[in-house]
């Protein structure tokens, strides 16, 4: 049974989502602040967290920060629900880790199908113990570890899927649209920056290891042996 943690003020949202959640046989519980919720994430790590953005003490994009930052919880999947819709918030939101961002008003059942899609995803990456390796890059999917040379890089959950799509298609171009689509598990209907920013700091946490990925000038990018 998954556990969801839904971080959100609105009493009456977070309780319908909660009842829903419940109803769909996952368990959730709710924190109406960014502060209880990330005491509520830290003292039992969920599985999936619904993040607003406009939050009474903190704001929601400094949530998904501390969430991405902190060793236990960097690997937890978020999707952001927010009544800020515009491209900028979803490009913002996704750069610094969400998995998905419904935008509200939503659709509890469109939301339900996003959570279990989350979830799913995760599953699969999990499920198979393989070890990918490229030039100096060896990527444990069973670990979820990436090791360069011998040391351990730490990779958001993002940056992972991300890396190993591009192990698995290695000398295959990967177009923006691909990646955002495999990767991230969504069509976005936003500007593909979102990547571009993903792969650069990808390349920064691998270091000089991280010149294997190419830049395809015009179409994506594709991962070369050296």
């Amino acid at each position: 049974m998954a556990r969801i943690l839904i971080i959100e003020d609105e009493q009456d949202l977070a309780g319908l989502v909660e009842y829903n959640l419940r109803a769909s046989g996952f368990e959730a519980e709710t924190a109406g602040s960014g502060a209880s919720g990330l005491a509520k994430a830290r003292t039992h790590t969920p599985d999936l967290i619904l993040l607003d953005l406009m939050l009474p003490d903190l704001a929601g994009s400094e949530v998904l920060r501390m969430l991405k930052s902190d060793p236990e919880l960097r690997k937890v999947s978020v999707i952001i629900v927010s009544a800020k819709g515009q491209e900028a918030d979803r490009i913002q939101g996704l750069e610094l880790g969400a998995d998905d961002y419904v935008v509200k008003p939503f659709s509890v059942r469109e939301l339900l199908l996003r959570v279990k899609a989350v979830l799913r995803r995760v599953d699969t990456e999990e499920t198979p113990a393989a070890m990918l390796r490229v030039g100096e890059i060896h990527l444990d999917t069973s670990r979820h570890q990436v090791r360069v040379q011998g040391e351990e890089v730490v990779l958001t959950a993002l940056e992972f899927r991300l890396l190993r799509t591009l192990m698995e298609r290695t000398d295959r171009v990967q177009t923006r649209e691909v990646l955002l689509s495999d990767v991230w598990g969504i069509q976005a209907e936003i500007h593909t920056r979102t990547v571009d920013t993903h792969i650069k700091r990808l390349r920064e946490k691998l270091g000089p290891a991280g010149d294997i990925i190419e830049t395809v000038r015009g179409v994506g990018y594709k991962l070369s042996p050296p």
